[in-house]
Order: C-alpha cells, then sequence, then structure tokens
C-alpha cells in the first residue's frame, strides 16, 4: 500500500492539532466559564439556603440562573447544618464562590487592556469584596484550629487540655493515673525543660479558651457578616452582572477579539519574578537563621513588616497562574502551563506561601491575645511560646518556597 510521506519544505505538514487560541477569545471564553462557575455556586446557594430556611433572599431583577439566593445554608454548611450537596456539585458552595469570584478579579486585572475599562474597573473591587468577605469566617475557624493544635503538640499532652474540661471526672482521673507513653515527635533538644513543660501545660489550657472566645467571636460576626453581604443590594449588583458577563465579554474594541495575549501574560510572570527578586531568598535558604523572629517583642500591634512582601508575592504568583490558565484555555486548578500542564514547581510554591501566610496571621492572634489585660502569667507564657512557634512555622514556609523556587519547572 502506498504511503503518503509528509513534505518537509511544507510548513502546515506537521502542524498537528490547532494551537489553543491564545487572542481575546480565549480570554472571552475564559471570563464566560468562570461567570458560570459562579452562577452555578449562587444555584447551590439558592436551593441549600431554600432547603434549610425557607425562601431565599430575591432580586427584582432578572436572572437567567436564579442567582439570588440566600447565603445563610450554604455557610451554615461549614458548620455541619443544612442539606449535603449532591455528590456531583460542589463540596461548598461559598467555595466555588470565591474561587470563581477570585478568577474573575485576577483575570480582569491581568487583561484589563484589552477590556472595557469603565466596567472593568467597577467590577473588579466588588468581586474582590465578595470573595474577601466570604472568606473571613473560613480563615478564622482554620486559625484557631491550626493554633489549638499547637498548643496541644507544644504542651506534649495525651489530649488537649480545654478538651479534656467536657469530660467526665472518672475518665479524667484514669487519664491522669495511667497515661499513655507518647512517641517523640521531634528531637529533644527543640522541647522544653520539664519544669517549662509543666508551666506550659498549665498555661495551655487558659490560652486555648482565651484564643477559642477571641476567634469564635470573631467567626460569629465574620458569619453574621456574609449573610448580610449576600443579602445586600450590592452583592445583587455583582450577581447580575456576572450574568451579563456569562453571556457577553465587553471586550475594548473590535480588534481585542484577535489581540495576542502572551504579552500581558508575560508583563504578569514580570511583576512576580521582580517580586520574587526583592526577597531575602539568600536567607531564607538557610535553615534556621531565627530572622522570622525579629522584631518578635515589639509592641507595635500591626503585622510584622517583613511578611508584606511575601504576601505580596503570594498574591502575585496567584495572578500568574490564572494568567497562564487563561493562555491554557482551561480553568482546572493546577493547569500552569501554556500547554495545559502541571508546573509542579508553581504549585509548591503557592502551598508554601499558603503555609506563610497562614503561620504569619496565627502568629499575630496569639500575640494579639498576649496582649489581653490581666492574664495569667503561665497563660501569658504559653501564648508566647505558641508566637514563636508560629514564627518558627513562618521561617520553615519561606525555607520551602526558596527551596521550590529555586528548582527548574517540572511539568507533569
Amino acid at each position: 500500500m502506498a504511503q503518503r510521506h509528509l513534505d518537509p519544505t511544507d510548513p502546515t505538514a506537521a502542524a498537528g492539532p490547532p494551537p489553543v487560541p491564545a487572542g481575546g477569545d480565549a480570554l472571552a471564553d475564559y471570563l464566560r466559564a468562570q461567570a458560570t462557575e459562579f452562577l452555578r455556586a449562587l444555584r447551590l446557594h439558592r436551593e441549600s439556603g431554600a432547603g434549610a430556611h425557607g425562601n431565599g433572599a430575591q432580586s427584582s431583577g432578572s436572572h437567567p440562573s436564579g442567582a439570588h439566593p440566600s447565603g445563610a445554608g450554604a455557610l451554615d454548611r461549614g458548620r455541619g447544618r443544612g442539606p449535603a450537596p449532591a455528590p456531583d456539585g460542589p463540596v461548598d458552595a461559598a467555595r466555588a464562590l470565591r474561587r470563581a469570584a477570585r478568577r474573575l478579579s485576577g483575570t480582569l486585572h491581568t487583561f484589563q487592556p484589552l477590556l472595557d475599562a469603565e466596567w472593568a474597573e467597577a467590577m473588579r473591587p466588588e468581586l474582590a469584596w465578595l470573595s474577601g468577605t466570604l472568606a473571613l469566617e473560613h480563615a478564622y475557624a482554620s486559625r484557631l484550629d491550626r493554633l489549638l493544635q499547637a498548643l496541644h503538640r507544644l504542651s506534649g499532652s495525651a489530649a488537649f487540655p480545654a478538651q479534656q474540661a467536657g469530660r467526665a471526672a472518672p475518665a479524667r482521673a484514669a487519664a491522669t493515673a495511667d497515661p499513655a507513653p507518647v512517641a517523640p515527635l521531634a528531637p529533644s533538644v527543640t522541647r522544653p525543660s520539664p519544669a517549662d513543660r509543666g508551666n506550659l501545660t498549665v498555661g495551655a489550657a487558659k490560652a486555648g479558651a482565651l484564643l477559642d472566645r477571641q476567634l469564635t467571636l470573631a467567626r460569629t460576626r465574620a458569619h453574621s457578616t456574609a449573610l448580610q453581604a449576600l443579602g445586600s443590594s450590592r452583592f445583587h449588583a455583582v450577581a447580575d452582572k456576572v450574568a451579563l458577563l456569562a453571556s457577553e465579554v465587553p471586550l475594548k474594541d473590535t480588534a481585542a477579539a484577535a489581540a495576542d495575549l502572551r504579552p500581558l501574560a508575560a508583563a504578569a510572570r514580570d511583576r512576580l519574578t521582580d517580586a520574587v527578586a526583592a526577597l531575602p531568598l539568600v536567607t531564607a535558604g538557610n535553615p534556621y537563621n531565627a530572622q522570622a523572629l525579629v522584631h518578635g517583642l515589639s509592641p507595635d500591634p500591626a503585622p510584622h513588616p517583613q511578611d508584606a512582601q511575601w504576601h505580596q508575592v503570594r498574591l502575585l504568583l496567584r495572578l500568574h497562574r490564572y494568567a497562564l490558565e487563561v493562555l491554557a484555555g482551561t480553568d482546572a486548578d493546577g493547569a500552569d502551563g501554556a500547554d495545559g500542564t502541571t508546573d509542579v514547581r508553581l504549585l509548591a510554591a503557592g502551598e508554601a506561601l499558603d503555609r506563610h501566610r497562614d503561620a504569619s496571621e496565627a502568629a499575630a492572634a496569639a500575640a494579639q491575645a498576649a496582649r489581653t489585660p490581666r492574664i495569667a502569667p503561665a497563660t501569658a507564657y504559653a501564648l508566647g511560646v505558641l508566637h514563636a512557634d508560629q514564627r518558627h512555622e513562618v521561617e520553615a514556609a519561606r525555607y520551602a518556597f526558596q527551596h521550590s523556587w529555586r528548582k527548574e519547572p517540572i511539568r507533569l
């Protein structure tokens, strides 16, 4: 059988499948996909809210997706209330809302020159407001869990003292009479002395109770704020605009549909590269450098100034990843390459910066609790050890970021 051979002089002979569109059409497709995800999460809010709390708040406007729900059901589902979502749906509607809002806001920021300037300038801060408002409750809950686990680990007790308070007296007596052996989790040189261990265990119970009161109150307020935001006219206006975006993307002009997205994506990458270059990566590459503990005893209640540039790099890395998702023509998490592959280096760097942010905020919460007037010395001591522990976690996260960032890109 005769075989047809490719002509090496034909530039289209070995072209393969058509490349993923990298112009305004790809940007419009990505924005429409994220708007659809946003509306789908809103519909899940409405369904879960109606099932648990009756009819949700509705707007007088017309919405193709029925996108004006009561947000109470979806937020309460994180507390164990309300009907569970369908197996094939999002596990948490609020998380899906935040995810879509972040990507929409970040994409509008990176590719704003190709979009209607007035519309993008008005839309981007509203999406950032919504994402930040919905994230507060989860942030306070995870921060409390992180700090209580750290207190449990630092006290070396078989069970955290605050958790033993609700148990029966016989159970506490049995646990005291026959304590279970605990396997060492770290070298002995990093553990407190026996005298300090006893002081920390006594103070850990009160420190945990203090943190629980403060962060639970903050979480309750964040929950109420989120519910008010989801029922406000401001949120309904955002939902209206997103519903329109799902059907029509307001590009700047007809030429924007054929514009090349790669220069704008490269600009986002360059901003990230410049910000990383300004970080003290040489110092961060040395283990146990203790730089994260600098200003640890400062009376200034403001966050550590050295953390700000790391938080900025985290935001720029997120914008870079979203720009690569647009070029790849996908909205899947981890699609960090222009060819749709996963850049393991970027994923590892992003995870390290997430841990850095969580540890930094947890340390700030411990420091804030330590400033509470008239607390016992043992409680203040436990909170000081907890603060130092979280600052060490900040240092470890910086080391992990430096280690992953200097690696060559690895794509899967």
